[in-house]
C-alpha cells in the first residue's frame, strides 16, 4: 500500500468530485464522477449494489481515481489501487449520509431510489501521481529530454 502525502489527503477530504475508473467485463474503461472520502489510509466511495462500478470491482478490483483542481485543471492527481472491502447495510447508509453532509450540506442522502442497497467501496492505494503542468515524456519516446 502507498502512503498518501498530506497534500493529497487534503484534496481527498475536500468536497470535490473525483472520477472513478473501473474495468468492464470486455476490458473497456468505465468512469463515474463520485464523492470520495478517507478512512485512515483507505479511500472510499459509496454506490448502490448492482451499479456498473460495483459489479466491475467485485469481478476485477483494479480502480483508478482522478481529480483535477478546479482553479487549475493542469494540477491533477491520479490514484491507482484495488477495491479491498465492500460494506453494505446500515453502515453504508450512514456513510452515504456523511458524504451528503460533506458534499451538499444535507443531513441525509436525499436521492436514494426506493429499494436500492448502498455499498461502501474501500480502496487501498498502490500508486499516486500528482502532476502540475505538462507531463514529461517518458525516456526513450520522441520528444523526451
Amino acid at each position: 500500500m502507498t502512503v498518501l502525502p498530506q497534500e493529497i489527503r487534503e484534496r481527498i477530504e475536500a468536497p470535490e468530485i473525483w472520477y472513478v475508473a473501473t474495468v468492464d467485463a470486455d476490458g473497456a474503461p468505465h468512469v463515474s464522477p463520485m464523492w470520495v472520502g478517507l478512512d485512515g489510509d483507505l479511500l472510499f466511495f459509496n454506490t448502490a449494489v448492482g451499479r456498473v462500478k460495483e459489479r466491475n470491482l467485485r469481478r476485477d478490483p483494479r480502480v483508478c481515481l482522478s481529480h483535477a483542481d478546479r482553479a487549475d485543471p493542469y494540477d491533477r492527481v491520479q490514484i491507482r489501487g484495488r477495491a479491498v472491502r465492500f460494506v453494505e447495510g446500515p453502515e453504508a447508509d450512514r456513510n452515504m449520509d456523511r458524504l451528503a453532509a460533506a458534499y451538499v450540506g444535507t443531513e441525509r442522502f436525499e436521492w436514494g431510489i426506493p429499494g436500492e442497497r448502498r455499498v461502501v467501496v474501500y480502496v487501498e492505494p498502490a500508486k499516486v501521481r500528482h502532476v502540475v503542468g505538462v507531463e514529461p515524456m517518458p525516456p526513450g519516446t520522441p520528444g523526451a529530454v
